[in-house]
């Protein structure tokens, strides 16, 4: 039989919605590959971990270049900084924009749009 938690007891998430600014289409597990270590790079292990990021794969858009990365409340500065400090992926020169950051996916979704 499996617990579950009371809504009291989860953990609270952020959504952080960005764009991706290049001259070519970027896939996305380069880009997924060089945001995840930028974020490691900058927190760390022990921050890396509890800021539980996580780039949710079926909302990266790849003719748009945009998409949506999960993370805790706290660590929202920390992403948004681990984020602009990527400037390139495989050759190619790239920017990070950090559009909004919402605290539920579907308002996320209605600004990716």
């Amino acid at each position: 039989m499996k617990l579950k938690r009371l809504p009291s007891m989860r953990e609270k998430r952020h959504y952080v919605t960005f764009r991706l600014h290049s001259n070519n289409p970027v896939m996305y597990s380069e880009m997924k590959g060089a945001v995840m270590n930028s974020v490691l790079n900058w927190l760390g292990e022990g921050g890396f971990s509890a800021a539980r990021c996580r780039i949710i794969k079926n909302l990266w858009d790849h003719r748009r270049q945009v998409g949506m990365m999960e993370c805790s409340p706290a660590s929202v500065d920390d992403i948004k900084l681990a984020l602009a400090l990527v400037h390139q992926i495989g050759d190619e020169r790239v920017i990070f924009q950090v559009t909004r950051v919402s605290g539920t996916i579907k308002s996320g979704k209605a600004k990716m749009k």
